[in-house]
């Protein structure tokens, strides 16, 4: 069986910089990749490498067996959904009809949404608690309520795999926790499958506490640093390597056979204090 994702590689270069060389990985059927890594580091280029709007310089991309350069945009689209980390909101479009622009990969070129896209639009704003802003105009959400039409926009999509670049930056603790909590429903219940771009290490820690199979790939330096299981990736040496911090890797029991790991920043390292060794 092919993978759904395959990336073999892959390398590129912004006018004549390079941006990430040799990257290799595979995506399965309710998996999840955390993409973690520094500022500037590559995450959102590769990102747009996977869904087409960029082309690798070397090395390949491939979903399930096909190569993505050989796939019009409208056939990505029906395999990838992708949630942006910054949406600008131009018109006062309905919560509805943003949601329901999901669907335009699987309408008729010369058709519209029908009852039964309307529905998985419905459904697809239920299952992430935004029916009730359904008539709302979007331009009236804050940024936690947007995220979530967003998320509702890329189910209503009903691909096996969903893309997101930083889903919860600027957002607070709830809707951050709502946007993973859903994420987590999604894998277990639909088996999505997912690559998420995040600034948070904790993160994949969360779900691999929610007994999700999930990896780590560390960018650094133009390449992946270290990739694997989160606790073999998320390492208070690998923090200290990549960011020139100290950090504390601790477990807390929350009982009933449930534990949490979580990681925890506890100061910088100057460059000669690092240089040194200390």
């Amino acid at each position: 069986m092919d993978k759904l994702i395959n990336i073999t590689d892959a390398s590129f270069q912004y006018n004549k910089k390079n941006i990430f060389h040799n990257l290799n990985f595979q995506l399965n059927q309710g998996e999840i990749l955390c993409l973690f890594g520094p500022n500037g580091c590559g995450k959102s280029t590769l990102l747009m490498c996977l869904l087409g709007l960029l082309q690798l310089d070397r090395g390949s991309v491939s979903l399930q067996g096909q190569n993505i350069e050989a796939l019009s945009p409208r056939k990505i689209a029906q395999q990838i959904a992708y949630v942006p980390q910054v949406h600008k909101k131009t018109f006062p479009y309905k919560v509805i009809d943003i949601v329901l622009m999901g669907r335009a990969a699987k309408t008729p070129f010369f058709g519209g949404p029908d009852e039964d896209d309307l529905q998985i639009a419905e459904n697809a704003l239920e299952l992430v608690g935004m029916k009730r802003y359904r008539d709302t105009p979007y331009t009236m959400l804050s940024g936690g309520e947007t995220q979530l039409v967003m998320l509702a926009r890329a189910l209503a999509q009903e691909t096996p795999i969903i893309i997101m670049d930083e889903p919860t930056a600027h957002l607070d603790f709830r809707h951050e926790l709502i946007i993973l909590e859903n994420m987590v429903r999604l894998v277990k219940e639909q088996g999505v499958s997912v690559i998420m771009a995040t600034h948070f290490p904790n993160h994949a820690f969360y779900f691999e506490n929610e007994r999700i199979a999930t990896s780590v790939a560390l960018m650094n330096n133009h390449t992946f640093a270290a990739y694997g299981e989160p606790n073999k990736v998320l390492t208070e040496e690998n923090m200290k390597k990549t960011f020139r911090i100290r950090s504390k890797l601790v477990s807390y029991d929350l009982g009933m056979d449930k534990s949490i790991r979580q990681i925890i920043p506890v100061n910088t390292i100057e460059a000669r204090e690092y240089s040194e060794g200390v």
